[in-house]
């Protein structure tokens, strides 16, 4: 009993561990490089406070995506790059006073955040003439975050054709501009300039639809983004048809693709199937591309038996495949009964 409990304090103690982080008053801490809490990746607080630390990699927290809090009072720094935060997605309590931080346009987004939650408004820097200010004042010259724009907003296009956007950005220093695609089988061009960049897209995919671009502007202040939307039209494909399956139900699976979404028509032996509670199209997921659902039939006998024809089409198009389905083999009938009948 004494060994589970210390176990079980073990245990706790590295949930704690690898949730939180607190390190004070050590001499011998200098910096906090890519590494350093690279493997801490359920990181939640992290406080650092009354060391000599001068320096923060703008990737030192890369892997620690879940952060909620940090404290960085007390220590040794001058300087602190927006891009050691860039990879959150919410802002979350910053903790700075304490350090040296010098007025300059690196600490520029320091201010902005002062809007939000970084710390309190006693939060200072020092200026190239040694003096104290209030961060809430600073109006260092020539320090503008990046404005950008990017034209078109959304594009509709049919499939195989082409895109031209264009990325305009502002700021001072001068921004870079920067382009985030993951398209990895469509044909692009980036022509760069100074002050915008242009983007040409070749032969666009169905694949390509539904994709969000990316454009970004930053420098030492900060970044901007904008995106562009791609609608791309393209004719109804079925990717599959598959023969019956039973569930709960009786199911003909199928997939298919198409924008617009393609409106789908089913027809047994030839004939337009109509649908009903105990016969419909069931979709049972959907995408931006692609609807995944089935044919469902509710205790189907040998009357449904026979070819399946699925039908989608859009204005752009159809597309249509066939299936077999053998629900109950129909019932024997004697030569006998084969004359009542036909009588």
């Amino acid at each position: 009993m004494i060994l589970l409990h210390k176990n079980l304090h073990y245990n706790k103690f590295n949930i704690w561990f690898s949730f939180n982080r607190y390190i004070a008053s050590q001499n011998r801490l200098f910096d906090i490089s890519d590494s350093s809490l690279r493997h801490y990746i359920n990181l939640r607080n992290l406080t650092v406070t009354r060391t000599r630390l001068t320096s923060i990699s703008s990737d030192a927290f890369y892997n620690n995506t879940k952060l909620q809090y940090v404290n960085l009072r007390d220590n040794n720094l001058s300087m602190l790059s927006w891009r050691t935060f860039q990879n959150f997605n919410v802002t979350f309590p910053l903790l700075l006073s304490g350090n040296p931080l010098d007025c300059v346009c690196e600490n520029m987004w320091i201010k902005l955040r002062l809007q939000e939650d970084i710390d309190s408004p006693e939060l200072t820097c020092t200026d190239e003439r040694g003096e104290t200010r209030d961060f809430a004042t600073l109006t260092p010259p020539d320090c503008v975050v990046p404005k950008v724009e990017l034209t078109p907003k959304t594009v509709t296009v049919m499939e195989g054709g082409d895109v031209k956007a264009v990325c305009s950005a502002s700021g001072s220093p001068v921004p870079v501009i920067l382009w985030t695609l993951d398209m990895p089988s469509t044909h692009y061009e980036i022509n760069p300039l100074e002050t915008k960049s242009t983007l040409t897209l070749s032969d666009l995919s169905p694949d390509d639809n539904g994709r969000v671009i990316v454009c970004s502007a930053e420098n030492m202040v900060g970044q901007t983004e904008a995106t562009l939307q791609l609608n791309i039209l393209f004719t109804p494909k079925i990717q599959q048809l598959l023969g019956p399956e039973r569930d709960h139900h009786w199911c003909i699976p199928f997939t298919v693709t198409g924008n617009p979404k393609p409106e789908l028509l089913w027809y047994h032996k030839n004939e337009l199937l109509q649908e009903q509670d105990y016969i419909r199209t069931m979709i049972h997921e959907s995408t931006e591309n692609e609807d995944h659902g089935c044919l469902q039939l509710v205790n189907p006998t040998h009357i449904h038996n026979g070819e399946y024809k699925l039908v989608a089409k859009n204005e752009y198009g159809q597309d249509e495949k066939t299936v077999t389905a053998q629900f109950i083999d129909p019932p024997n009938i004697s030569p006998t009964d084969d004359m009542d009948y036909c009588k």
